[in-house]
């Protein structure tokens, strides 16, 4: 008798002891994910951290050291759908680790470049993969959390990104400033190979989640409504990267305070983007719509103060947190609308959305440093990203009406 009372709890034990594992696993799982795009976001935003640093070691100005942001953005534009299409049939836990191992060669050859067409050309090399990586982590995640939450999974990989511009891209400017700024690229590669060995143990190996066809891939990109989507993203987001470009110089020649504060300045703008991009994943899942436009509209209001008043360092503060939060509201949206109107290609949709978030860095930063060398003053960079994201949302105000039509094309 005692046996048998005694049989059900046994049972009850081993479920829960099953469950728990495989809830510790799914952690596991996301937290690699996670901390590849760690890596990779505290690679790319620290070379806007360190800007002045490698423009004064190059012997180039400010305006053309940001050639080699803009050849990191170009990396991830052609590197998303070129490398997403030429690896459609690998499984995906093949795939991120080959991602982050040519990632990792980028910012060793970053690390040793001699000159800036080397810099940039190792800047390219690094940003190849950043595309195919979150599309390939959105598709393994959204697997992890299961269907109806591509929003969540999406947000939960760029977690790792938001995170990076809080503790990577700070300390990395940190380490810049007082190792040289060479030492920033050696130690993002180093904490790549972490990844990928978190990679490799953690991410499940599974039929589930091995590649397709190419065809399928490429039958989404006949679709009207994901370019219009892409140009929306690019314009809309380019705001974020016309300030965050140039936080060094705000900080340093429009505040008028001591370098020691760009880590910090750098910090905010990435707690903003992490909070943002949180309640932009729930947002995302419930409705189609409405983190695009609250995201987009409210970040017009935050640039707007930014460029009046950033000369007030309490106001710079504020308004470089208020950005970061507002614009990342949006991301997670454009996510979750790219993958409706092609389901049959979610890693490719997940590059695209990289690739047009990386023209968005190219757009801002360009726009930026076009403004502040026609004279306008360095506040003209925020004016120049409220500009480009009014026309986002312009844009998408104007195409929504005809979203189902053009999803069917």
């Amino acid at each position: 008798m005692f046996q048998k009372a005694f049989e059900p709890q046994c049972k009850t034990v081993a479920i829960h002891c099953t469950d728990a594992a495989q809830h510790r696993r799914r952690g596991l799982t996301l937290f690699a994910l996670a901390l590849g795009s760690f890596c990779i976001g505290t690679s790319e935003f620290a070379s806007m951290g360190v800007l002045q640093l490698f423009a004064e070691s190059l012997e180039i100005s400010i305006p053309a050291a940001t050639n080699a942001i803009t050849a990191y953005a170009f990396g991830v534009v052609i590197g998303a759908p070129l490398v997403t299409l030429a690896a459609a049939r690998l499984n995906r836990k093949s795939l991120l680790l080959a991602l982050l191992g040519l990632f990792i060669i980028g910012n060793v050859l970053s690390a040793l470049a001699a000159n800036l067409g080397m810099f940039a050309l190792a800047r390219f090399i690094s940003g190849m993969p950043q595309g195919a990586y979150f599309g390939a982590g959105a598709v393994v995640a959204s697997y992890i959390v299961g269907p109806g939450h591509g929003g969540k999974a999406f947000a939960l990989v760029m977690t790792g990104l938001t995170v990076a511009t809080i503790i990577g891209s700070p300390l990395a400017t940190f380490l810049g400033q007082n190792l040289g700024w060479r030492n920033t690229y050696f130690a993002v590669a180093g904490v790549g190979v972490l990844a990928l060995l978190a990679l490799w143990a953690w991410v499940p190996r599974t039929e589930v989640l091995d590649g397709g066809p190419i065809a399928q891939e490429l039958s989404s990109l006949r679709r009207g409504s994901v370019w219009i989507m892409m140009l929306v993203a690019a314009l809309g987001v380019a705001s974020i990267f016309a300030v965050y470009t140039f936080i060094g110089p705000f900080v340093t020649d429009v505040a008028v305070i001591d370098r020691a504060w760009i880590p910090l300045a750098l910090a905010l703008f990435g707690i903003g983007m992490t909070a943002g991009n949180l309640i932009g994943g729930r947002i995302a899942d419930s409705h189609p719509s409405l983190g695009l436009v609250v995201g987009f509209g409210s970040a017009l209001v935050v640039l707007a103060v930014l460029a009046l008043s950033g000369g007030n360092v309490a106001l710079l503060m504020i308004g470089l947190f208020g950005v970061g939060a507002t614009m990342m509201i949006a991301i997670p949206t454009i996510q979750v609308r790219l993958t409706s109107f092609a389901p049959e290609a979610p890693t490719l949709m997940g590059a695209m959305n990289l690739a047009a978030l990386n023209v968005a860095n190219a757009i801002g930063a360009w726009a930026g440093g076009a403004a502040i060398a026609a004279g306008f003053g360095l506040l003209s960079a925020v004016w120049a990203g409220f500009l480009l994201t009014l026309l986002g949302l312009v844009v998408f105000a104007i195409t929504l009406p005809r979203a189902p039509q053009l999803a069917a094309a």
